[in-house]
């Protein structure tokens, strides 16, 4: 236990207060906003209140002195205990809803009460989701309730040790037995084996297993099926199940991530689901109407890694931010006292373009909302045209957005020096929580060949007199002119460069994919050989929609809503993250557009001035997120900004200095000093 934690200040620290003060907007208004309605912020407020009071002192750290078995079983014990005050609360502030219970278990609350995530987040994020997405209302009404209140644990089993994005080729499968009405799921080799399931380790009793289905051995593609894995009573392996751990990971210490073998293992006709795809009792099988509505799932996921990896770069700005304010170092005149880091032009160019790419991918992440809502509602009516768009914009999103998030919380935590490599620090925990999205859902390389693929695919189209989607429908304007408008520094203009860019990149890799076809190559090899071009195209097709969300959501009728004080900020890093984009992509732009040397200088003064413009918000901005000190579980990004009695009180918790001596001095070290070498 410390023996500092009374001198820990009860006052904030006098720098962030002043910072605080300098603003020139209401923090209040922010946090509405960025919540999304006065009342989602009260709500959350009143969650926090009711699950982060009573918490032991030092709750955050002392999971990174358990040992790896300890740390799961304690995991599990807060869960179970979590669970009775999440549900009464649910009852208490919105009965019926589902935002509190289960939605505090994967929602930004999770990461205060659960500092190393926990082994149930597949279960609420996906297993329940797809059996409400993809269920007969007869396998919803039977495993809904049973999912949703947690009486079954399920997860997610698709990935395979061999097999990861490419779910085509997939090895487990579903044999149907026409005489007892059942699938038999194998997995016939080590390959096939599932990997990398949340919560399947220790946790789950069923799984929601990806298999290929063959029915009297003919195949019938990919489908979903619910398999029980566990005894309800016991928790022991069912007969044929072979399942674990799969060990420690550089994140995410608490997920219980597992591996499943299958093998003769049966379920009833049943419990594959059927919304879409159908299995009759004779074996007569009716396809899916839309070849892409199993991706409805995948969409899904991806939408909420795009928020949720959003929070985590937002998170690691609040704390390298207030840091910054707080840390004293390096004049930048000779004889001149200490500043503030933050006064530092290179230390706000680490800091505030974060700041800006979190406001963009959270925007972003509201509008795939939306158009994920209304994707599903058409799909439910028997409308899939929107799918095949919906699919590419959640790949180029979770790509963005997992890419640019983690490389931003890697340079936030730089920001802050030799602090930020300090476990207390918590950066290397949301680093570690936030780069696993790099790979799940898609491996974000091969997500950009997919993107590749379809934009040639829709240039083809173009190309041959057929109607372009909306996602596509910048490549006309594009290419009415040869030549790019003058420049003239507007953000549409910028858009608009990125779209002129994109387009003219899609063109190039649509034409060397043909020039390789026509000298021989097959389709897969002249694919394979024009990667780099379509995953360049692909990306450049993701930042100019992240662009044009951006102008829309802060320039349009939204912006009535706000204040002008509130609008000047976001204008501001609107401001700030297109220029940056630019300034990034210019080897691509330069291509392309000419700019001339004066347009290139203006450039990188906007951005300057953009820094020195939000430098008196960035502190109150940040707050305006409202992150509670629980969720940050950082010493150098508490509200109060008392970051070195906080950093030495974290020390002095470790598990080593509750002895002064180590039982290894007089067995080894002790020796070796005495020992003439």
């Amino acid at each position: 236990m410390s023996h500092i934690k009374n001198i820990i200040p009860a006052t904030v620290n006098p720098d962030l207060q002043k910072e605080r003060s300098a603003a020139t907007f209401d923090v209040e208004e922010l946090a509405v906003w960025y919540q999304r309605s006065a009342e989602k912020l009260k709500t959350k407020r009143e969650i926090e209140r009711a699950v982060f009071t009573g918490l032991e002192d030092g709750y955050g750290l002392n999971h990174e002195y358990m040992s790896h078995e300890d740390l799961y079983n304690s995991t599990v014990k807060k869960v179970a205990e979590a669970a009775p005050k999440l549900k009464a609360l649910q009852q208490k502030m919105n009965p019926g809803g589902k935002d509190i219970w289960p939605g505090a278990l994967f929602s930004i609350h999770s990461n205060g009460l659960f500092p190393a995530n926990h082994p149930l987040a597949t279960h609420i994020t996906m297993f329940v989701d797809v059996i409400k997405g993809q269920g007969t209302a007869e396998q919803v009404a039977k495993w809904g309730p049973l999912a949703e209140n947690c009486n079954i644990i399920g997860t997610y089993a698709q990935t395979e040790l061999a097999h990861g994005t490419n779910v085509r080729g997939i090895e487990t499968r579903a044999d149907y037995d026409i005489r007892a009405g059942q699938f038999v799921l194998n997995t016939p080799n080590l390959e096939a084996y599932k990997w990398w399931p949340g919560g399947m380790g220790h946790t789950a009793n069923h799984a929601m297993v990806v298999a290929q289905l063959y029915i009297s051995g003919k195949h019938k593609g990919v489908q979903m099926f619910i398999v029980p894995l566990r005894d309800p009573e016991t928790h022991m392996p069912l007969p044929g199940i072979d399942i674990g751990e799969v060990g420690k990971k550089l994140g995410m210490a608490s997920v219980n991530q597992g591996f499943l073998g299958l093998q003769n293992v049966r379920v009833p006709r049943e419990n594959m689901l059927m919304k879409f795809a159908k299995v009759e009792r004779d074996g007569t099988f009716t396809a899916s109407p839309a070849s892409r509505v199993n991706y409805l799932t995948m969409v899904y996921t991806r939408c909420l890694i795009v928020e949720l990896n959003t929070q985590l770069l937002l998170a690691a700005a609040t704390i390298a931010t207030r840091y910054s304010a707080v840390r004293r170092q390096s004049p930048i005149e000779p004889d001149g006292a200490e500043p503030q880091i933050i006064d530092h032009v290179t230390q706000r160019l680490k800091l505030f373009p974060e700041i800006a790419t979190g406001i963009a991918y959270h925007l972003a992440a509201e509008y795939m909302w939306e158009l994920y809502d209304q994707t599903v509602l058409d799909a439910n009516n028997g409308k899939f045209e929107r799918l095949p768009d919906m699919h590419i914009l959640s790949c180029a999103l979770k790509v963005l957005c997992s890419t640019d998030g983690c490389a931003g919380i890697e340079k936030l935590r730089l920001s802050t020096g030799g602090h930020g490599y300090h476990i207390a620090a918590n950066l290397s925990n949301i680093y570690g929580n936030a780069v696993a999205s790099y790979t799940y859902e898609g491996e974000n390389t091969v997500l950009l060949l997919q993107i590749g693929r379809a934009l040639v695919k829709a240039w083809n189209n173009y190309t041959q007199g057929k109607a372009l989607s909306s996602s596509y429908a910048y490549f006309e304007p594009a290419l009415r002119s040869k030549e790019f408008p003058k420049w003239d520094n507007s953000w549409q203009c910028i858009v608009k460069a990125l779209q002129f860019t994109a387009t003219h990149k899609t063109r190039i890799a649509f034409e060397n994919l043909a020039e390789r076809l026509a000298a021989g190559e097959s389709q897969g090899m002249a694919a394979n050989n024009t990667g780099i071009e379509l995953t360049r195209a692909a990306e450049l097709h993701g930042r100019q929609f992240v662009c044009q969300t951006f102008v829309e959501q802060i320039t349009g009728p939204k912006a009535q809503k706000r204040s002008k004080a509130l609008n000047e900020v976001l204008e501001n890093l609107l401001e700030m993250f297109l220029v940056q984009t630019v300034l990034n992509n210019l080897s691509d732009i330069l291509r392309f557009i000419n700019l001339t040397d004066a347009d290139l200088r203006s450039l990188q003064k906007r951005l300057e001035k953009s820094l020195e413009k939000f430098r008196p918000n960035a502190v109150a901005f940040c707050d305006g997120f409202d992150f509670h000190d629980r969720v940050l579980n950082s010493v150098l990004g508490s509200y109060d900004g008392n970051i070195y009695p906080r950093l030495f009180d974290a020390a002095k918790r470790s598990s080593m200095n509750q002895k002064p001596v180590q039982k290894s001095f007089e067995t080894y070290l002790k020796p070796l000093m005495k020992a003439k070498l």
